[in-house]
């Protein structure tokens, strides 16, 4: 799809998620540096450490009211299948990796991977609907 063809919703969507990243990558830098050279304590070194998690959680919001905005029904519906598969693809990844890590002693990976692998399980799935449906 050119940008051409981006819908009004999906204009707002793009005009919301990408600011969203900047701040996400420049708060995600920032509290990595503070954390690593700073060596805070206490609340100082939670709210550090939850700090990134915050435009993470924007963007989760900026997607849902992607979804309430888009009036185009055919996007919303392939908008809302692959988030299906990218949910699958969390829930298969997590559960089989959650068994190696209990019986095999497979390396702990740590939680806030689930969100990027969520959003690459979504983006993976999105040309082979596009390709389904055309």
């Amino acid at each position: 799809m050119t940008k051409a063809q981006w819908s009004p919703a999906l204009k707002r969507y793009q005009a919301r998620f990408w600011p969203t990243m900047i701040v996400y990558a420049l708060v995600l830098w920032g509290a990595i540096h503070l954390l690593q050279t700073g060596h805070p304590a206490g609340l100082t070194k939670y709210a550090l450490a939850v700090a990134p998690a915050v435009p993470t959680l924007a963007v989760i919001a900026i997607l849902g009211r992607y979804l309430v905005e888009e009036t185009d029904e055919f996007r919303r519906m392939l908008t809302v299948q692959s988030m299906l598969w990218g949910l699958a693809f969390i829930l298969a990844v997590t559960t089989v990796w959650g068994f190696l890590e209990g019986m095999a002693d497979a390396p702990h990976i740590p939680m806030f991977y689930v969100f990027p692998a969520f959003c690459a399980g979504m983006g993976l799935s999105q040309p082979f609907l596009a390709w389904r449906y055309r």
